[in-house]
């Protein structure tokens, strides 16, 4: 027994330094959620390399995979990672690219992300979301996420809007689609409402074939709404 134990406790002592002393392959990225490529499997070997430099020739005992997650995570087109290792030495990386709802389009160009949150504009891929004009501040996006939010989740709009425009005094303003008309939402209280207000007012002027007669249309009334021609 005392035989058979000590051969246990040498085998298992073996594997272990072999295992930790096994050098590390090339990364394996992962992407999860969204295909769409705001950053590549390139962009990530590169980030992995530049935070960990030479970590094809670290042993996996000596690599801080806590690093390697951080570095990821710092990146603004990055949602979240996670950096593992496989028991054969190989890197494994598991990336969530942030979601844009809408691109800002003033003196900067940005996009807002599904969490209301700035994100930069990717070199490898456009995302086709409504434009948001006007007077918008990185630091105050919470109006404008929140209409575009609504249009990711809205068929109608998804379909139909264009652009959001915010003028100085936060009054917010619909674009549609092949539509001569501005959609006056004023602030975002009651959205729900104004929305469904908006639909019906389309669809009755659709049916009667008047949707080209008005320049713009309010929605800040209660349970109406206010064309001008």
């Amino acid at each position: 027994m005392f035989v058979l134990f000590g051969v246990i406790v040498f085998l298992y002592a073996f594997s272990s330094y072999k295992n930790n002393a096994r050098k590390v392959s090339k990364p394996n990225i992962e992407f999860i959620g969204e295909n769409n490529p705001y950053i590549t499997s390139e962009n990530v070997s590169k980030l992995l390399i530049q935070n960990y430099e030479g970590f094809k020739n670290e042993s996996k005992e000596t690599l801080d995979l806590n690093v390697l997650e951080n570095a990821l995570k710092s990146n603004p087109l990055i949602k979240s990672a996670e950096v593992y290792m496989s028991v054969n030495g190989t890197l494994n990386a598991k990336i969530e690219q942030k979601t844009p709802v809408a691109r800002v389009s003033t003196s900067e160009s940005y996009y807002i992300d599904d969490e209301g949150s700035y994100m930069p504009l990717s070199s490898n891929y456009s995302a086709r979301v409504p434009l948001v004009t006007g007077s918008v501040k990185k630091s105050n996006l919470k109006n404008v996420y929140l209409v575009a939010k609504k249009i990711k989740n809205d068929e109608f709009l998804k379909k139909h809007v264009i652009e959001i425009h915010q003028n100085k005094n936060e009054v917010i303003f619909l674009k549609l689609r092949q539509c001569k008309f501005l959609v006056q939402l004023g602030n975002v209280k009651l959205l729900d409402k104004k929305i469904n207000n908006l639909k019906a007012f389309y669809q009755k002027s659709l049916k009667e074939n008047t949707l080209n007669n008005y320049k713009k249309v309010n929605l800040q009334f209660d349970n109406q709404v206010v064309c001008s021609k």
